[in-house]
């Protein structure tokens, strides 16, 4: 058979050459041409797929290494009988790291400390539910807000979209939706961003388009907003006035753990194999962390212990400085760097590959480590 595949998906030679040619493609130049001798395509967020690209050809499967499906008219796949899956969950434990990699570089910023912080959360599914249990074993008080989960769970629990609003923090982790009764996007729009607060830090690892970028870009300075985008309205061609203006910007990356790519690949290498029928045979090598253990001296300060820690392991202020270098390119090479920074982007590790030995710990602290699956070692009391 013949595959079309995006070239940015990690191991996808390795993955997929056992079931026939594999065709690399980067992901913004696939097209019908390139499918109209093709079985299956397999692609990231970047590639549309929907009837222009997939209309009389032969493609019966269709997977996508992400989580959202934004990208996928799953409508007319059904109309077509086409197979599909995407790798949902596949990279949320690296985006709830990056979340609150970004609230300790907000608290190291502005003094506060985590524990005494109202957390928002919109969107509580793989990733939004990690945040939560996080924040809960942190001591933050957490407002989740997600009305279709909501309906379909029927518990308590969640509160209304203007109460999550009101957070001192606010986190993004819906789909994207154009319409109907959970429409996300513009979720945030000039009304929402005029109820906020004065103060308000604004996360988004979700879709750009949740929040309306032009009237975030207005409302930053009026509302003394501070704000981390990983997600932006019209990638790769994105507001330079509002990257101008947040404090962390970073180019769709946080779900860029080494752990979460391979999870997607391994989520639709499955697919396929139960697609057709043939029994798993690949397994990919993830090679070890170097220095691995991080030794801390807990002096019942969990911003700076938590801090020092994250700090060993990523650094999203180089992430920031490297993406704020768009400023100084000509519009017509700015969309090229931003697919260049992800295309080219050096795969985080998840926190679960490193341990921790911690002088003087206690249980909160040892309780809020193992929240983010650190490996406890050798602990002094």
């Amino acid at each position: 058979m013949k595959l079309v595949v995006d070239e940015n998906i990690s191991f996808a030679k390795e993955a997929f050459s056992q079931f026939g040619n594999v065709n690399l493609l980067q992901g913004r130049k696939i097209t019908r041409d390139e499918l109209l001798s093709a079985d299956a395509l397999i692609v990231r967020s970047i590639t549309k797929v929907d009837e222009k690209l997939l209309h009389n050809t032969p493609v019966k499967f269709v997977g996508t290494a992400t989580i959202g499906t934004d990208h996928i008219d799953l409508e007319y796949l059904k109309s077509q009988q086409i197979f599909f899956k995407d790798a949902a969950g596949c990279n949320a434990d690296a985006v709830a790291e990056y979340v609150f990699t970004s609230i300790l570089q907000f608290a190291k910023h502005h003094s506060f400390s985590i524990e005494d912080k109202s957390l928002g959360i919109v969107g509580v599914g793989n990733i939004g539910s990690r945040v939560a249990k996080i924040a809960e074993t942190i001591g933050m008080k957490v407002v989740m807000n997600d009305p279709p989960l909501q309906r379909r769970i029927g518990r308590n629990g969640f509160a209304p979209l203007e109460e999550a609003l009101k957070a001192d923090i606010i986190t993004f982790h819906v789909p994207l939706n154009s319409e109907g009764p959970d429409r996300t996007l513009h979720l945030i729009n000039e009304e929402k961003l005029y109820s906020l607060k004065n103060g308000t830090i604004l996360i988004n690892a979700s879709r750009g388009q949740v929040i309306d970028n032009q009237k975030l870009a207005e409302f930053i300075a009026k509302k003394s907003l501070s704000v981390n985008l990983d997600v932006w309205e019209n990638e790769p061609d994105i507001n330079i006035d509002l990257l101008k203006q947040v404090y962390l910007a970073t180019p769709h990356i946080a779900g860029y753990s080494l752990e979460g790519k391979i999870n997607g690949t391994i989520i639709i290498y499955n697919a396929l194999c139960n697609f057709l029928n043939i029994h798993p045979s690949w397994a990919p090598y993830l090679p070890k962390v170097n220095k691995n253990n991080i030794a801390i001296n807990y002096n019942r300060n969990v911003n700076s212990t938590l801090y020092d820690i994250f700090n060993n392991i990523y650094s999203i202020k180089k992430d920031d400085d490297t993406m704020r270098m768009m400023k100084n390119l000509d519009k017509i090479d700015r969309p090229i760097y931003f697919d260049k920074l992800r295309k080219e982007y050096q795969f985080r590790r998840e926190f679960s590959n490193y341990s921790i030995t911690a002088a003087n710990a206690d249980e909160k602290i040892l309780s809020i480590l193992k929240s983010f699956r650190f490996k406890l070692e050798n602990i002094k009391e």
